[in-house]
């Protein structure tokens, strides 16, 4: 089992869209950054690299490289996806936090699972979305930014005992393919 944490955060500005977990929320700020900045994947995207030790999102997908220009930070996750498949990791469960004055989040948060769970192609209920204020204090309690944490676990598929013996007495055969009994 491997654990993995992450953390983001963006400035709110005007002329911009709020994305998070891919749902676009109506405000009248967005965040700012190179993709649509969406802080809860970015931080879940982080955790899931981090847990696998495959550095975090400014390595795998850099500010400086425009192909990820306003790129939708669920299409970066389905690519973290990929990244653990190819090290035969298990996404075992997710729960993330969005720290944020306003606006309120807790109706958007089913949307932001399910858009997250699709992304990675597990189960809804393998992931837990909280969100709360600052109480007005710091950057996030003053309206200037929108923060995410996320914790993950992960489990190599190389930890899995599968038996494979065949079944040699007629008793327990089930008539498997190729099977000459």
């Amino acid at each position: 089992m491997r654990i993995g944490t992450g953390y983001d955060v963006h400035r709110l500005v005007e002329d911009r869209e709020l994305i998070l977990g891919g749902v676009t929320i109506p405000y009248i700020q967005g965040l700012l950054g190179h993709s649509d900045a969406d802080v809860l994947v970015h931080a879940i995207m982080d955790a899931l690299l981090g847990a696998a030790a495959l550095g975090d999102i400014g390595r795998q997908f850099p500010d400086t490289d425009d192909s990820y220009m306003d790129i939708s930070s669920i299409e970066l996750l389905k690519k973290v996806k990929l990244l653990l498949d190819d090290k035969l990791y298990l996404i075992e469960n997710i729960d993330a936090t969005i720290i944020a004055q306003k606006p309120k989040l807790a109706n958007y948060i089913p949307l932001m699972i399910k858009n997250i769970a699709d992304a990675l192609d597990i189960e809804p209920d393998r992931i837990n979305i909280k969100a709360t204020t600052e109480e007005g204090l710091g950057f996030t309690g003053e309206g200037l930014g929108i923060a995410a944490n996320a914790v993950c676990l992960i489990e190599s598929m190389m930890n899995y005992q599968v038996d494979v013996t065949p079944m040699n007495n007629e008793k327990n055969c089930n008539g498997c393919k190729g099977c000459s009994k």
